[in-house]
């Protein structure tokens, strides 16, 4: 084979390739926090800065996973009644969100945060709900920067609310997230 048209074909390989993998932008320390208080009562809130996400540029796709057990609470008690009782973190580890950003185009992205509707599945105590948000894009440097909130009950996702403790505890649960996503 021709010296030149090898090195032609390894750089389009290179270039066909850059193009394909560096559209990926993720991260492992993603913040969610979700809160279900009630006022007058305690604070029922959790925080986990553990979640990844995954965001492939050229598509819109967003994928974000978080292990249950990376919810952390100012009461330990609290916490263990979260993973014990409610979303039962043994049987169901994880919440999973699969879905994509509609209309998405990293090249238009400014320090300036946009609003884009994000429309997946939330999957979540072994139920799937679809979940549409609007949320703000931006990039910060080299990173995209996703924010958002929406909210959800817990009788969709089969959690009962013993009746017990079910006036402290809200049936909407808002959710919020910001994800700092890197090449």
């Amino acid at each position: 084979m021709n010296r030149h048209l090898e090195v032609a074909i390894c750089i389009a390989c290179l270039l066909v390739s850059a193009a394909f993998y560096g559209q990926k932008y993720s991260t492992r320390s993603g913040n969610l926090k979700f809160e279900a208080s009630v006022p007058a009562f305690e604070e029922i809130a959790g925080d986990n800065k553990t979640a990844s996400a995954v965001l492939e540029a050229s598509k819109g796709d967003f994928a974000v996973l978080a292990l249950m057990k990376g919810f952390r609470f100012k009461v330990a008690l609290m916490e263990e009644h979260f993973n014990e009782n409610y979303v039962e973190s043994d049987k169901y580890p994880k919440a999973t969100f699969k879905g994509k950003v509609e209309g998405f185009d990293a090249a238009k992205l400014s320090a300036n945060a946009q609003s884009f509707t994000i429309t997946g599945d939330l999957t979540l105590h072994g139920k799937t709900k679809k979940i549409t948000d609007v949320a703000k894009i931006s990039k910060s440097g080299d990173n995209i920067i996703i924010t958002g909130a929406f909210t959800v009950k817990p009788a969709d996702f089969d959690i009962s609310i013993p009746s017990v403790v079910s006036k402290k505890v809200s049936d909407k649960v808002e959710i919020s997230y910001n994800f700092s996503l890197a090449k």
